[in-house]
């Protein structure tokens, strides 16, 4: 059955006019009235509903039962990953999603080749939300990963932050699996370098600021593979997978 995020107020028994963006992709999908589809607003579960009117300009259902099913993880995962270059970014937010990643802080360190002005960044923000969206819809999530607008690694890392925080490093002398291992699940947040890493200067200064350095192993990992990695093998050891 199709699924689509519908930030809609929703209710069993209620009849909904869909969003505009929703209405397109029934169309697309061919769909009829009659036809079943969930939808799901955010804020817990999901909702079957039935197409109850299609016209040239909008689409109506009736909702008809209500499901509390979640997907979560039970505990929150934050990856706070430095600006790759091209479209890694749109990658890493789709299959970080799919891993239960509850939220994004994209960070400029300083060698990230990608820098952007503001009217950017709010783009950029904009476009990443709506590939939040789209991941949450395949991977059966119903609710939403936040992400942050970007922020300057060093003036976030100088915030205070209630989750462990996690530096990968190569140059760590414990690996993430083994501090898995002998910790039970918490919420924590992933810093990830952009090509080449971050700086020794900013690995300083996160732990300075409390970050916990670990390391994925004797292999070195692209940016754009090193927090996914990280993510899935600490919800294997978890028991989360």
């Amino acid at each position: 059955m199709p699924r689509f995020h519908c930030p809609l107020p929703l209710a069993v028994g209620a009849t909904v006019e869909l969003p505009e963006g929703v209405a397109h992709h029934v169309r697309v999908l061919r769909l009829g009235v009659g036809d079943g589809i969930t939808l799901f607003n955010g804020k817990g579960g999901e909702y079957t509903a039935t197409l109850a009117a299609i016209e040239k300009k909008r689409v109506s259902v009736e909702v008809k039962v209500f499901e509390p099913r979640e997907a979560e993880l039970p505990y929150a995962v934050t990856l706070a990953q430095a600006l790759p270059e091209a479209s890694k970014m749109d990658w890493i937010v789709e299959k970080a999603v799919e891993l239960g990643v509850t939220a994004f802080q994209p960070l400029a360190a300083r060698r990230c080749v990608v820098r952007l002005s503001a009217e950017r960044a709010a783009k950029k923000l904009e476009h990443w939300q709506g590939i939040v969206v789209a991941a949450s819809e395949q991977s059966g999530r119903n609710r939403l990963a936040q992400i942050a607008p970007p922020e300057d690694f060093a003036q976030w890392i100088a915030q205070q932050d209630l989750h462990r925080r996690i530096l990968l490093t190569p140059r760590a002398t414990e690996s993430l699996s083994d501090w898995a291992r002998h910790h039970p699940p918490q919420a924590f947040t992933l810093l990830i370098g952009p090509e080449g890493g971050f700086s020794e200067e900013e690995e300083a200064l996160a732990l300075q600021h409390g970050a916990l350095a670990l390391s994925m192993g004797p292999r070195v990992l692209r940016t754009e593979t090193a927090g996914l990695a990280a993510v899935a093998a600490v919800n294997a050891i978890w028991g989360s997978l």
